[in-house]
């Protein structure tokens, strides 16, 4: 069996794959393993080199064994660092997969609900429908119109007429208004001479008397 059929558990050649979903989890399984691994090789490492500082110069031997330790230990994180960037860019390739999958298959199905929903429509029908619908709205319209319209006695009054006389009595509405603000126009009179007027002659009144008894006198003469 190969080695990514031990991974994801799969047999030969007839066995069925793993999901998406089962593909991604086993990668998830799989890094949480190799960081656990990470942490005790850190702690061995941290060990190794207490120890190596522990002997030091009294204990050559042993000093050198735990910094060999030490090395091997740190060529296996290294390699571990290495495999784990490369199963979390597989898990996050294998992650946008299966998003567009079901992307793809979420958008068949609305195409195929469309389509289904198409099926009972005729372009057609669709047209003449709406022609109706604009002819059914135009007579309406008309319908409106005409009852609106008004209709009696005095459509056919002289429009010229009927505004002039409007005009006319909009005016005597004026002069009335103004004579009511003003009150009515008064003429001044002149003034009364204070003086009093001069008397008559006497001599003219002689006279006039006289022609009266001349006047007399050729009367009874007659």
């Amino acid at each position: 069996m190969s080695v990514f059929g031990k991974l994801f558990g799969t047999g030969g050649k007839g066995g069925k794959g793993p999901s998406p979903q089962e593909a991604i989890q086993k990668l998830r399984d799989t890094e949480e393993m190799l960081t656990k691994k990470q942490e005790f090789l850190e702690k061995k490492i941290e060990q190794e080199l207490t120890t190596a500082r522990k002997h030091g110069t009294k204990n050559k031997r042993a000093a050198l064994q735990a910094l060999k330790r030490k090395k091997r230990y740190e060529k296996q994180l290294a390699q571990i660092d290495g495999t784990l960037s490369t199963i979390e860019f597989q898990r996050e390739a294998l992650e946008n997969a299966n998003t567009n999958t079901e992307v793809l298959k979420n958008m068949g199905f609305a195409a195929k609900a469309m389509k289904a929903a198409h099926d009972n429509m005729d372009i057609d029908k669709v047209d003449e429908l709406m022609q109706d619908i604009a002819d059914q709205q135009e007579l309406a319209q008309e319908i409106s119109d005409a009852i609106s319209k008004p209709v009696g006695i005095g459509d056919d009054f002289d429009e010229d007429e009927l505004m002039a006389e409007l005009e006319e009595l909009e005016q005597e509405e004026l002069d009335k208004n103004l004579l009511e603000v003003h009150g009515p126009e008064t003429v001044p009179l002149p003034n009364v001479p204070a003086a009093s007027l001069p008397a008559k002659p006497a001599k003219k009144k002689q006279e006039e008397d006289d022609d009266d008894i001349r006047e007399l006198e050729n009367w009874a003469a007659v």
